[in-house]
């Protein structure tokens, strides 16, 4: 039988309470809706341009799903999200998160897919390894297809330079149709402002063919991926980057823009990059909190929002509860970290109130779907994978710091695990499967000679049938999970001390994640840039239409991810109207 973690007893507070004073002040220049890191973004950008602020966090530590715990005695969890690279540089820059102590392991191979033995086409090809090196790629990939080892690095390529079009959207808020359509003349005339990151990205389409652009954000990955690639395992390791934490499959229509969404990023100027935050993914959290506490923010744990306060459509405050009782605390600027659903649903005390019905319908219907149940091993040993077996026992290879691809030799074996969740309202028995063993390059995290070993595997229903996820059903999942990866690294079933198991349900409930969707909403077409929280035109992000309300969670532009774009496009919009100057960039 497996060993859950201690829950009650284990929790320990692995980074200091950033509670930065016991004493809240009866009223701010602005206030954050949860200490998620985008809201510790805003928060520390209002605090260095002079306002304000406080964070008011539910749980007893900020970082929201960027989090570090202990769930296992001994054994340090990033327990939500577990790697680093979307997270903007200006970020790192201005907030000198670097000097705050953030260090991150970039990984070098980056991915590692096994081949089980009943699905390798000839003696020999027992895995795929892909890396930061061109030479080893091409060696890899060459050894199912001297034709994709020639493709792989244009397709990098081409990826990049579709990228390119995107990256000028992420750090600017969309335009804001309203002003620029039916605005004053003075409105319309600082519209003309936010024109400026669109027309850097039509700079960057002069350079591609207009239909790479349309296949890429239309078109199924599957499509895509077959045009460019023949073989399978080098085409499903791929698509797991379009598929992960969507609830889509390869061939699902505009799931390709999830697979531009993964490559945004990097990391020691290499792009795509992805890595392990020493410390686990709370580093991120507290060093962007240690910024906002040094610029002058108070951040308090353990003290849910009750309600967002609004009067005569302008905020004027909010309730929290603190100690027991129910208290108010002013501010004419609120800042929410929550998702759109909770901020406007569950925050306002009458949402019909405030908002035209046409507004919320759009809001009600925004997609939470989630595919992701997370499970967070500690092992004594490492997992010794039978494609490429340990010569020393317990030695880390190069594969190990890589994710590492489980179920994922053929981009059939994904639909089939999709279509089971969709029209089964079930899990497949063969689930697609990202481990990571960040413990490989940070030594920090678990005891000497063990790990921590993060899961994060789909697709899983919010609601499975026949009754939910009860005990018998969670002990079904995490023992499929088990023999799965047992399958691919035998031994490993017995090599567990502790773990824990997430659903989407407890994602929900643990980080409020609406639907357990790690996004803060699909980031399918219908729901990104202008349409992002939704596309009604009164709600122009971070903007919404209650004055004084911004959203700066994932669910505003530009959506999902350890980004901290969101945060920071709130922080700029609340500085303006509190009549402050933005000495950013």
């Amino acid at each position: 039988m497996l060993r859950l973690g201690n829950r009650r007893s284990a929790f320990r507070k692995c980074f200091r309470h950033l509670s930065s004073s016991s004493h809240h002040e009866p009223q701010y220049d602005a206030v954050v809706v949860g200490g998620g890191h985008n809201g510790l973004t805003a928060a520390a950008y209002m605090a260095k341009s002079g306002m304000k602020v406080a964070v008011f966090e539910r749980r007893y530590l900020v970082g929201g799903a960027a989090v570090t715990e202990e769930i296992v005695p001994g054994f340090r969890f990033s327990r939500a999200s577990y790697v680093l690279s979307l997270l903007r540089p200006q970020i790192m820059s201005e907030l000198k998160l670097a000097d705050r102590g953030l260090k991150v392991h970039l990984r070098d191979p980056s991915s590692y897919t096994p081949i089980r033995e009943e699905l390798r086409t000839r003696p020999g090809l027992t895995s795929l390894t892909l890396g930061q090196s061109t030479e080893m790629n091409r060696m890899e990939i060459g050894k199912f297809s001297s034709r994709d080892s020639e493709a792989y690095e244009k397709f990098e390529d081409h990826l990049g330079s579709l990228v390119d079009i995107i990256n000028p959207l992420l750090d600017h808020a969309p335009l804001d149709l309203n002003k620029f359509l039916q605005g004053s003349l003075s409105e319309k005339c600082s519209s003309f402002k936010e024109l400026s990151p669109l027309w850097q990205a039509m700079k960057a389409v002069r350079k591609v063919d207009l239909e790479d652009i349309q296949e890429m954000i239309t078109s199924p990955t599957s499509k895509i991926l077959d045009v460019w690639f023949e073989s399978d395992p080098l085409k499903a390791t791929l698509a797991t980057d379009a598929c992960i934490g969507a609830m889509a499959s390869p061939s699902t229509p505009g799931s390709g823009y999830v697979l531009l969404h993964h490559v945004m990023g990097g990391l020691n100027g290499v792009r795509g990059a992805w890595g392990y935050p020493e410390g686990g993914m709370g580093s991120v959290s507290n060093a962007i909190g240690d910024c906002a506490v040094e610029a002058g923010a108070q951040i308090f744990t353990d003290s849910p929002v009750e309600s967002i306060d609004v009067t005569n459509q302008s905020v004027t405050g909010i309730t929290i509860q603190r100690g027991g009782e129910s208290l108010k605390i002013k501010a004419p600027l609120v800042l929410s970290n929550a998702t759109p659903k909770v901020t406007f649903c569950n925050l306002l005390a009458k949402p019909q109130d405030h908002l035209p019905q046409d507004v919320l319908d759009r809001i009600e219907g925004i997609d939470y779907t989630s595919p992701v149940t997370k499970l967070n091993f500690a092992v004594n040993r490492l997992p010794n994978f039978e494609a490429d077996p340990n010569q020393v026992p317990n030695e880390a290879l190069p594969l190990h710091q890589s994710t590492i691809h489980l179920n994922c030799e053929n981009m059939s074996l994904l639909e089939d695990a999709y279509a089971s969740s969709v029209s089964k309202q079930s899990f497949s028995a063969l689930p697609m499967i990202e481990m990571t063993i960040p413990s490989v390059l940070d030594s920090s995290l678990a005891p000497p000679g063990q790990h921590v070993c993060l899961v994060f595997s789909q697709y899983t229903p919010y609601d499975p049938l026949p009754s939910g996820w009860d005990a018998k059903t969670r002990d079904l999942y995490a023992n499929l999970i088990v023999d799965t990866i047992e399958s691919y690294a035998p031994g490993f079933r017995a090599s567990i001390v502790g773990y824990e198991m997430l659903t989407p349900p407890d994602l929900e409930s643990i980080f409020g994640l609406t639907g357990g969707n790690i996004f803060h909403g699909s980031m399918s077409l219908d729901q990104l840039y202008l349409s992002r929280p939704t596309s009604s035109r009164s709600m122009a992000s971070p903007g919404t239409p209650i004055q004084g309300l911004l959203l700066a969670g994932s669910g505003a532009h530009p959506g999902g991810g350890v980004m901290g774009s969101p945060g920071r496009l709130a922080a700029k919009t609340a500085v303006e109207v509190a009549g402050k100057s933005w000495t950013f960039a």
